[in-house]
């Protein structure tokens, strides 16, 4: 078993409200996880800390030093002064040299323009969703970790975003999807959260 991610007796709480009460995960290479549980059950949170961008209160997290994490989680940040172009080519110049065919076939795919030459304002919720799936696997990342990735995205959208992710599967890509509505794209684990507890189906 390669292990990529861990996380052990892993607390957070925002004042009385504990989210996640002494969690232990532990991910494997190539695993691809559903975490489902109510709104508000802590999923955002759970991703936020992986990612670094929330401290937990309590708890350590191992993470394997090769591995990058590419993340979709809440609503996608986007500079709404900027174009697409524009968005996605700081978001990639930040570590490499950006891909420009690779960038621009994957916004073919969502029915987005990367030369689309209005700013990222005028775009819609569904838009800046695809966006933000977009800059999670634009540069080969080896872990993808997505936060309702269908949120606001049309009936066609959804299939193109499960043939992505089927392909990266087949990439061997580590994939953790947090949402509240289930879209098959050939899960080997579930995992549950529930009342600041993980609960693995059998």
């Amino acid at each position: 078993m390669n292990k990529v991610i861990e996380l052990k007796n892993i607390t957070k709480a925002f004042g009385p409200n504990v989210v996640l009460d002494d969690i232990d995960l532990m991910i494997s290479k190539n695993d691809v996880i559903y975490i489902h549980g109510p709104n508000g059950c802590g999923k955002s949170t759970l991703l936020k800390i992986i990612t670094g961008l929330l401290p937990q209160d309590k708890g350590t997290l191992y993470i394997e030093a090769d591995e990058t994490i590419g993340a979709l989680i809440e609503n996608p940040e986007f500079s709404n002064y900027s174009t697409i172009k524009e968005n996605l080519e700081f978001l990639y110049n930040l570590k490499n040299k950006m891909d420009y065919k690779k960038v621009e076939d994957l916004c073919n795919r969502f029915e987005l323009d990367l030369y689309d030459k209005k700013n990222v304002k005028n775009y819609s919720v569904g838009m800046k969703q695809k966006m933000g799936i977009i800059q999670a696997i634009m540069e080969d990342q080896s872990i993808i970790l997505l936060d309702e990735p269908t949120r606001g995205l049309d009936d066609r959208s959804v299939i193109v975003f499960q043939d992505i992710m089927q392909e990266l599967i087949k990439d061997n890509k580590t994939i953790i999807i947090a949402a509240h509505d289930y879209i098959d794209i050939g899960y080997n684990r579930k995992i549950e959260l529930k009342s600041g507890r993980l609960y693995e189906d059998q």
